[in-house]
């Protein structure tokens, strides 16, 4: 079983081509809700057939939450600086669930978590990385400087910071660069990648209590009762033009 999970988190990491990530938040009337990122690789799956069967002689289907696996490396990363150890502990409420069948050729990671307030949410896109680099990692190299990880280099959170609002009408999610130097630097490495994802997207997934009136995104699609807005992105805006998905969703009174 250990042996599967560690070829699932090395796929994530090695076949982003033609991926969908998704980014789905559930928020009620009183602001509480759900936030879950999720990572489907099971286009590279098709892709990959039988081969990816002969490494993975058993499917997964296994959720567990963050604090097992801060448990589980608990004394390596006692050796982290304190500033490190408490950016871990912020994902302890997180949840994952991970599905790999090579059967039905399905291959699916998502990470999730529940808030009491919109303001609360973290950066999805980080938790799953840093999930992927607590597990993939067997030499304990520092959390974030995985280099040789391509999911840890896609990370962004170290110069970006995504925030979230809800005030029963309006709800807004806001991306504001931290070190814009530093973040030029990433996406110029970053640019070497674009043939690899260029077909992957990223997805946002927003569901209501309340139908929505308005958003300030003209490519948005909405459900029959206007109370779920998706808006799709080339995975590569996300990296390279992160503040293009900011958003401001009004619903009505």
């Amino acid at each position: 079983m250990l042996k599967n999970i560690t070829i699932l988190i090395c796929s994530f990491s090695l076949f982003l081509t033609s991926c969908q990530f998704s980014e789905d938040i559930y928020i009620n009337e009183d602001g509480s809700g759900k936030i879950a990122f999720s990572f489907d690789g099971s286009q590279f799956m098709q892709m990959a057939g039988d081969a990816m069967g002969e490494e993975a002689q058993e499917s997964i289907d296994s959720t567990f939450s963050f604090k097992e696996i801060l448990n589980k490396k608990k004394d390596s990363i006692a050796t982290l600086s304190v500033e490190e150890q408490k950016k871990l502990k912020k994902f302890e409420n997180y949840d994952i669930h991970m599905i790999m069948d090579s059967e039905t050729k399905i291959m699916k990671l998502e990470v999730y978590t529940e808030f009491t307030d919109a303001s609360n949410m973290q950066d999805m896109f980080k938790a799953m990385t840093t999930f992927s680099e607590l597990e993939a990692n067997k030499k304990e190299t520092p959390i974030g400087n995985d280099k040789a990880n391509p999911l840890s280099s896609l990370n962004n959170s170290d110069y970006t910071n995504v925030s979230y609002t809800y005030n029963g009408n309006k709800f807004t999610r806001n991306v504001q660069f931290i070190d814009k130097e530093g973040y030029k630097q990433l996406t110029d490495s970053l640019k070497q990648m674009s043939a690899m994802l260029g077909t992957s997207v990223y997805k946002l997934n927003y569901h209501f209590a309340k139908p929505i009136k308005s958003i300030n995104n003209d490519n948005a699609m909405f459900s029959a009762d206007r109370k779920t807005v998706t808006v799709e992105f080339p995975f590569m805006t996300y990296m390279l033009d992160p503040e293009a998905l900011n958003l401001e969703v009004i619903l009505e009174d």
